[in-house]
């Protein structure tokens, strides 16, 4: 190549392409010694698909560009801090919200032997109006597409996977009596969506059977269905096991 050709030269990495490098190896990193869950997590019980929930719960490898990357290690931090944010301002606001117990850990409830867990985000004990308490509390935030779904549609409908969630939490921590409160944080805007949620027996009943079948299938060695019979179903286009699953 000619010196002189300076369009051809290569360009030196911007310095905002550095620091971010720099920041997403640091996180990339420190995801990859954190210790795997060793059980099938409760809030991930409403889960459509069985066999997607065998991958996770053996710790199969994602499919190689479906591994979390630093973007998403991001964004799962942000969720967090938006979560200790409305803590903070529901507690200013006059409800007595708890989130971890005497011993400082969060609550959370356990059973066959361990293998299904899950810990809920806290529990309304006392509040400035007619809430029922003692309430399960739950949080999520999410893209200003998805809130303003939330709140046409309510959590149930939008997203079931939350609205399993909730049910399971409420029958395993004794919480059946009053509706959950669940709290949806538009990230975009910071807009807020309270929305009152009855326990579903049905629901959680459901969840945990399928629990039962995941772990009894896993245990025998075998594969539940997939949830479709086309990987082009959309469900397995944002599969992190697509590849892995079809192939």
């Amino acid at each position: 190549m000619d010196p002189l050709d300076f369009n051809h030269r290569e360009k030196p990495p911007q310095f905002v392409d550095v620091v971010n490098a720099r920041i997403d190896t640091a996180l990339t990193l420190e995801n990859s010694t954190r210790e795997p869950r060793a059980y099938l997590g409760g809030s991930r019980l409403g889960e459509s698909c069985a066999r997607k929930l065998q991958y996770e719960y053996l710790k199969v490898p994602r499919d190689p560009e479906r591994e979390f990357n630093g973007k998403t290690l991001r964004i799962f931090a942000v969720g967090h801090v938006f979560e200790d944010l409305a803590v903070d301002w529901l507690t200013k606001a006059g409800y007595d919200l708890r989130t971890r117990n005497s011993s400082g850990d969060q609550f959370g409830f356990a059973v066959a032997d361990g293998r299904v867990r899950g810990h809920i985000d806290g529990v309304i004990v006392a509040g400035p109006d007619d809430l029922a308490v003692p309430a399960l509390w739950e949080c999520k935030s999410a893209n200003a597409k998805n809130w303003r779904d939330i709140v046409k549609r309510g959590v149930a409908v939008s997203k079931p996977v939350y609205a399993a969630q909730i049910a399971l939490y409420q029958a395993y921590l004794g919480l059946t009596d009053h509706p959950a409160v669940f709290t949806a944080i538009n990230k975009d805007t910071c807009e807020l969506w309270h929305e009152l949620v009855p326990f579903n027996g049905a629901l959680a009943q459901a969840c945990s059977d399928k629990a039962v079948r995941i772990l009894q299938a896993c245990d025998a060695g075998e594969w539940l269905p997939r949830v479709a019979a086309d990987p082009d179903h959309f469900e397995c286009t944002w599969c992190d096991w697509k590849q892995r699953c079809w192939s």
